[in-house]
């Protein structure tokens, strides 16, 4: 969705209302225990084989702006940083919080991934296994055979499924209703397959191959998929403010900062928001230092064991692919990136590091347009953790 320009008078308007917010309009608007990370003293102190402090304090400074409401962020590996600025409610301006839990967004498909790479480890299912023989009935005839392994790297030839909107204007007044993962995948089968690739071909990104996982691990598993992601990922990692919402529930539990869209030249309050349609695909509520945890781990071997785990590095050779199991790969600085962001009304998040884990950074944004420009909000808040 294209940013959407502000009339005049809403901007004054805006800017009037965060200068009345106490402590809003700057990155002053943090907890005294941060307040430390943007000192003249912390970016002094910088080394030059850490973050780039300076140009993260600058991303921070300002918050809330037009862009974003809040923003925490965690870099790590060689040299760790944490920042937080911005409010965690527009009403009352007060101060956002760093341990606040948030929407993750398509994050969720990297605890995804993992269970069914474990399930492959533990000889229950074969990546190399089709849709067909593990979810018999599921697809009609006209689809080709689909394998696992197309599923996790996105190339299954799947059409989108049914969704509640297209964006945030056209979801926000259906914003407590429901779709089943059933409903989403019946939607994607009546489209019929790909008619310009067959599986394998063609790398489409979209949530309906993560949703299909999300079936495949309750039916091999015999077990929710929201529970086995908390005992095989969350637990043993100690990933203690990670959850799913029970079912429909539109709530935030737990300390979370607010999240904001402009929704026809209005900030409009969307946190209360039904994300069950998005089920393994992107219903996960976190924290940056759960993900950071996660990343940790899961880049280690503690998570997926090899040869699985090559699967989470490989991404197919196809022309254009990016996408591997669950991560995306790119080059910055003459770095090679792997990464995953997450998009939710209100929400967007990253989760990045280099292969060795030299540089981590994990942030959530309380954007304004999150499911909008994610590029810009990398840009400005990721980016800089691998300036050097």
């Amino acid at each position: 969705m294209p940013v959407r320009p502000l009339p005049a008078l809403l901007t004054s308007a805006l800017a009037l209302a965060l200068t009345a917010l106490p402590l809003a309009g700057t990155a002053s608007a943090r907890p005294a225990s941060s307040s430390s990370s943007c000192s003249a003293r912390a970016i002094e102190a910088a080394t030059q084989d850490g973050p780039d402090v300076k140009a993260l304090c600058a991303a921070l400074a300002g918050l809330p702006d037009r862009d974003a409401t809040a923003a925490l962020i965690r870099v790590g590996g060689k040299g760790s940083w944490h920042g937080v600025a911005g409010v965690r409610d527009m009403r009352t301006g007060a101060p956002a919080l760093e341990n606040a839990r948030f929407r993750a967004g398509s994050t969720t498909k990297i605890v995804t991934s993992a269970i069914v790479l474990q399930l492959a480890a533990e000889g229950r299912i074969s990546l190399d296994g089709t849709v067909q023989q593990y979810l018999p009935g599921l697809l009609t005839k006209d689809f080709a055979p689909i394998t696992v392994r197309q599923l996790l790297n996105f190339t299954s030839g799947l059409q989108p499924g049914a969704s509640l909107g297209e964006d945030v204007d056209d979801g926000y007044e259906h914003r407590f209703e429901t779709l089943t993962p059933e409903e989403v995948v019946a939607a994607s089968v009546a489209k019929g397959p790909d008619p310009d690739h067959a599986p394998g071909e063609h790398q489409r990104y979209g949530n309906i191959h993560y949703t299909v996982l999300g079936m495949l691990i309750e039916k091999v598993t015999g077990d929710s998929y929201a529970h086995q992601a908390a005992v095989r990922i969350f637990r043993p990692l100690g990933m203690r403010h990670t959850s799913f919402p029970a079912g429909p529930d539109p709530r935030i539990h737990g300390p979370h900062n607010r999240g904001y869209d402009w929704i026809d030249g209005k900030l409009v309050d969307v946190t209360e928001w039904n994300m069950s349609d998005r089920f393994a695909a992107g219903d996960m509520i976190s924290t940056t230092a759960d993900l950071e945890r996660l990343l940790f781990a899961l880049f280690r071997g503690r998570v997926v064991p090899e040869p699985q785990l090559k699967e989470i590095f490989t991404v197919p050779d196809i022309d254009g692919a990016t996408m591997s199991a669950g991560l995306q790969r790119f080059e910055l600085n003459g770095k090679v990136i792997w990464a995953k962001t997450g998009a939710r009304p209100g929400y967007h998040t990253v989760v990045a590091a280099t292969r060795d884990l030299s540089r981590t950074v994990v942030y959530s944004v309380n954007s304004t347009d999150a499911k909008g420009d994610g590029l810009a909000i990398a840009q400005r808040f990721a980016f800089p953790a691998f300036n050097r």
